[in-house]
């Protein structure tokens, strides 16, 4: 049986300020309860205001293990004003920018899991360049542009530890719109062509996916 959050996790996911919706947070969850039995932190890809963090910050409590999520917390392309994903109440009025960063902290003080995440605050690419240990879990949940998606791809999935996770996020055969794009589409086939990685799940627009052979 696939383990679920508790009722005090999952009113802390819908209450935060986010995109994903209830069915994806439980499949995540579930992954990330299932990784983390590996020992090995989990990572995510696309912090924004913390909505999903809080779903693989409480896995990992469970686990004994570290969530970790990477952000540069400036909002990605469909997130700036005058898109359709754009939230005025996340810009920071005295630089003019998006500035998700304290919006995140308090969602993490509300749910009582800020001793549990590692906030790792830079542009995906130049923090996957730095890191050097294997992975459990990596969620990519960041641009949807085909730059921004293969960077992170091509960044982190080398992390994955042997029978770790890769999760996918917004994930569209079909193209929806100009934002949500297929960009994630393009890296999830790229994943299972590699041969690295075999599907476990989909859900939605969740891809979960397991390393099974080596490269990327």
């Amino acid at each position: 049986m696939s383990a679920a959050p508790k009722p005090e996790i999952l009113a802390a996911f819908e209450a935060a300020k986010g995109f994903m919706p209830l069915g994806e947070g439980l499949a995540l969850y579930a992954a990330a309860a299932e990784a983390a039995a590996l020992g090995l932190p989990l990572l995510e890809v696309g912090t924004y205001c913390g909505r999903s963090t809080i779903l693989l910050a409480d896995a990992a409590r469970q686990a004994g293990v570290s969530a970790l999520t990477v952000d540069h917390h400036r909002g990605s392309e469909e997130q700036q004003p005058g898109w359709d994903y754009h939230d005025p109440e996340t810009v920071d009025p005295v630089v003019g920018r998006m500035d998700t960063l304290p919006t995140f902290r308090r969602t993490l003080h509300a749910a009582g899991l800020e001793d549990h995440v590692v906030a790792l605050v830079g542009r995906s690419p130049q923090v996957a360049a730095v890191w050097g240990g294997p992975l459990g879990l990596v969620f990519i949940d960041g641009g949807h542009t085909d730059e921004h998606a293969t960077a992170d791809y091509e960044g982190w999935a080398p992390h994955v530890a042997e029978g770790g996770l890769l999760l996918i996020h917004d994930v569209f055969p079909v193209k929806i719109d100009e934002w949500t794009g297929q960009a994630p589409y393009h890296v999830y086939l790229r994943a299972l062509e590699s041969g690295a990685f075999t599907e476990v799940s989909a859900t939605e627009s969740l891809r979960v996916l397991r390393r099974t052979g080596t490269g990327i």
